[in-house]
C-alpha cells in the first residue's frame, strides 16, 4: 500500500496518522519511525512528514533559514569536479557561514568535505525535521544536520554530515557481538539491534536505571570497543579485536560539564564561591578580558567567553598556554553562546580555589563521593588503556577508519572518560552532594536555547516534558545523558529521587545520538 497515492479526508487526524506509522513500524512493514512516516506523508502526495503536519494542522509553513542555507549549499557542491567548476573562496563561504563556524571548523575543511560528496549529493533531498532554524536532512546517502542563525542572514552556525547505515560495507560490522548487565528490557534490546544497523555503528552502549530502594541499573553493549586490524573485508587478526562489554569507559566528551557544574556548586555551597561573583575574584593563572562576567554566567554559557581554542591534543597542556592570560569575551553577553573556553575558565576557577588540579578536585567532590570508580580525566593518550574505546569515522566507500586517539584539552569541558553505569550513578544521585536550593537552581533555565529548552547551572532543561541532560561528541564519538524528572520540574522535590529515571548512550561514531535515547526514553515510560 505504501506506493499508492492516497488524499486526505475532510477532517484528518493528526493523532490518527502518528498511530498509523507507529503501527506500520511494529508490523515491520519499516526499519525506523521516519521511515513509516516519511511512506505516509508521500502517499498523501506530499514530500515529508512535517509537510504533511502542517497540512493537518492548518499551519502556514514557515521558511526554514537553515533549510535555505542546506539547499545553496548542497546546489553549489554538486557539481564539484565537473569541467569549470571553482570552489567557493573565503568570502563566498561566509556569506553562508558564520564567523565562529569558521574560525573553529576552517573553509579549507568544509571545502574538502564537501567535494568529496559531489556524487551523493547529486541525488533528491529528503527532508526529515525542518525547524526556522535547524534541519535534518537525507540525501545520497549522507544525513546533513544544519543549525542557522536566527538573525539575518541568518548564516550557519553548525553542519554535521555522516553517511547513514545503509552505506557501510565493512564486513567487520557485519555480525556485532552483544553483551548486557542488569535486567535489560526486551525492548531497549531491539533498540540497540536496530539503531546499530540504521546509523551504521561500530559500537553502541545504551544504560538506564530508576532511582530508589530497588535502583537495579541495566546497560546493553553492542559491537566493538576496537575493530580489528587489517582491511574492511574483514582480513586480519580478528583476536585484536575488542568487543564492546558493559563497563567499557567511553570519552563522555561534553558531558563532562555536568561533573564541573557540579563541582562549582559544591564550592558555593562550601562559601567558597558567590554564584553571582566575577570570575575574576578567584581566578589567579588567566583572566577574562570583562572582570564583570560572573561564575552563574559561564555555568549557563551566557558570558560571552570566546571559545575558539585547540580542543584536542596528545597530552593536556597548561590552560594559561592554551588561552593565554586573558581570555576574550566577544560574544553577546546574557545570551546563549556555548563556550568550552568559559567552562575551561571554571575548571582553573576549581583549581585555584581549592589548590588542586581540576581533575584532582573534581574527582575528591563529585566522583569519590558518587563512587564513579570507573571515571577518570586522562592527561594524555598514553594514560588510556590499551583496550579503551577508539573512535571510528566511515569512509564514503562504506568502510570504518580509527580517529587518533587524543585527549581533551579543556578537562573541564570535555575530558572525562566514564562508564554507562557510572553516568547513571551519577545523573541520579548528584543532587545528593548539594542543598535542595542549590540543585534547584542548578535545574532552573537562566537563558533560553529554544521555545522550549533553556540552559540552567550547567543543565539543559526541558521544563514542558520535566526533563534535563546534555549531550556531546566530537570526531570519533558521541553521548547523550537524560535525567527524566517526574512529573516535571517543581513537581517532586530536589531531595526526593523517588520515581527519576536517567538514560545514557554512547558510541564509538561521532553522529547524532539523542534520538536514540529518545527512543529508549519512550520505550521504558
Amino acid at each position: 500500500m505504501s506506493g499508492q497515492p492516497r488524499s486526505l479526508p475532510d477532517k484528518p487526524s493528526l493523532r490518527y496518522l502518528k498511530l498509523e506509522a507507529k503501527r506500520r513500524l511494529a508490523a515491520g512493514e519499516f526499519l525506523s519511525l521516519h521511515e513509516a512516516q516519511l511512506a505516509i506523508a508521500r502517499e498523501h502526495d506530499l514530500p515529508s512528514w512535517a509537510a504533511l503536519k502542517q497540512q493537518v494542522t492548518g499551519q502556514p509553513s514557515q521558511d526554514s533559514h537553515a533549510l535555505g542555507q542546506l539547499t545553496w549549499l548542497i546546489s553549489r557542491f554538486r557539481a564539484a569536479g565537473d569541467p569549470g567548476w571553482a570552489a567557493p573562496d573565503d568570502a563566498e563561504l561566509s556569506q553562508h557561514f558564520g564567523e565562529r563556524f569558521l574560525a573553529t571548523v576552517t573553509s579549507a575543511r568544509v571545502v574538502s568535505m564537501l567535494q568529496r560528496t559531489a556524487e551523493q549529493l547529486r541525488e533528491e533531498l529528503d527532508v526529515v525535521d525542518e525547524q526556522p532554524c535547524h534541519v535534518r536532512a537525507q540525501v545520497g546517502g549522507l544525513q546533513f544536520e544544519a543549525a542557522a542563525d536566527e538573525a539575518p542572514p541568518h548564516r550557519l552556525t553548525g553542519l554535521l554530515v555522516y553517511p547513514v547505515g545503509a552505506r557501510v560495507t565493512d564486513a567487520r560490522v557485519a555480525v556485532p557481538p552483544g553483551r548486557a548487565s542488569g535486567p535489560v528490557p526486551d525492548s531497549v534490546a531491539a533498540i540497540a539491534e536496530t539503531a546499530f544497523t540504521e546509523l551504521g555503528l561500530v559500537g553502541l552502549m545504551l544504560a538506564g536505571a530508576t532511582a530508589g530502594p530497588d535502583e537495579a541499573p541495566w546497560v546493553v553493549a553492542r559491537g566493538w570497543a576496537v575493530l580489528a586490524p587489517g582491511t574492511p573485508e574483514g582480513l586480519g587478526s580478528d583476536e585484536l579485536a575488542v568487543p564492546l562489554a558493559p563497563d567499557q569507559p567511553f570519552p563522555a566528551f561534553s558531558i563532562t560539564k555536568l561533573i564541573t557544574a557540579t563541582t562549582v556548586l559544591r564550592l558555593v555551597a562550601d562559601g567558597l564561591v558567590g554564584l553571582d561573583e566575577p570570575v575574576n575574584d578567584w581566578l589567579r593563572s588567566v583572566r577574562l578580558a570583562d572582570d564583570t562576567v560572573t561564575v552563574r554566567e559561564l555555568l549557563s554559557h551566557s558570558g560571552g567567553v570566546d571559545s575558539r581554542l585547540r580542543t584536542f591534543a596528545d597530552v593536556v597542556p597548561e590552560f594559561a598556554g592554551l588561552a593565554g592570560p586573558v581570555l576574550a569575551c566577544d560574544g553577546q553577553r546574557g545570551e546563549f553562546g556555548y563556550s568550552n573556553a568559559g567552562y575551561a575558565a571554571l575548571g582553573q576557577l576549581i583549581a585555584d580555589v581549592s589548590g588542586t588540579s581540576f581533575a584532582e578536585a573534581a574527582t575528591s567532590l563529585v566522583l569519590g563521593p558518587l563512587q564513579m570508580t570507573g571515571s577518570w580525566f586522562p592527561a594524555s593518550t598514553s594514560a588510556l588503556a590499551a583496550g579503551a574505546v577508539r573512535g571510528y569515522e566511515l569512509e564514503p566507500a562504506g568502510a570504518f577508519s580509527p580517529v587518533p586517539r587524543q585527549v581533551c584539552t579543556m578537562p573541564a569541558a570535555g575530558g572525562l572518560w566514564s562508564t554507562g553505569a557510572d553516568m547513571l550513578r551519577f545523573a541520579l544521585h548528584w543532587q545528593s552532594l548539594l542543598p535542595d536550593a542549590l540543585s534547584l537552581e542548578a535545574l532552573t533555565p537562566v537563558v533560553g536555547r529554544s521555545n522550549a529548552v533553556g540552559v540552567g547551572l550547567g543543565w539543559r532543561v526541558n521544563t514542558e516534558r520535566g526533563l534535563a541532560g546534555h549531550a556531546g561528541g566530537a570526531p570519533g564519538g558521541a553521548t547523550s545523558l537524560v535525567l527524566v524528572l517526574g512529573d516535571g520540574l517543581g513537581a517532586v522535590p530536589p531531595g526526593a529521587l523517588a520515581d527519576r529515571r536517567a538514560h545514557v548512550a554512547m558510541t564509538n561514531r561521532r553522529l547524532p545520538i539523542e534520538p536514540v535515547n529518545g527512543r529508549v526514553l519512550r520505550a521504558t515510560a
